[in-house]
């Protein structure tokens, strides 16, 4: 699906999703991104939500967003206990969507001057 948004400040916007592949801008991405106000990363080596490591958390951590959306085209998915307390424990709120959703509700969030991380997965493992 395309989405047409007009960008607000310098944080990455989506601008088109599908269940192969991502665009940001006019780069596309056809594995797990992670876009935030640091810009985006595509180096995130798990390849399903329930595979995230704090460790590799980090770089989400450290810009100490609002919330984080994760979205995934795999179906269902639920993080562990363990994966969400570390969300809670810094006090960050955490949301897992259907990847459609979670383009979505980045862009809005993001126009809306909210500070938001998305963590994307547009390829099932």
């Amino acid at each position: 699906m395309k989405l047409t948004v007009a960008p607000i400040g310098s944080q990455p916007l989506l601008r088109r999703y599908g269940p192969n592949e991502l665009q940001v801008g006019e780069q596309c991405f056809g594995g797990p991104l992670m876009l935030g106000a640091t810009g985006l990363d595509h180096s995130l080596q798990a390849r399903e939500p329930i595979c995230l490591t704090e460790a590799e958390l980090r770089p989400v951590f450290d810009q100490t967003p609002e919330v984080v959306i994760i979205g995934w085209i795999g179906g269902q998915c639920f993080l562990s206990a363990t994966q969400r307390s570390w969300f809670l424990a810094r006090r960050i709120g955490v949301e897992v969507m259907e990847l459609g959703a979670a383009c979505r509700t980045y862009n809005v969030l993001v126009q809306d001057g909210r500070k938001v991380v998305a963590l994307l997965f547009p390829n099932p493992a």
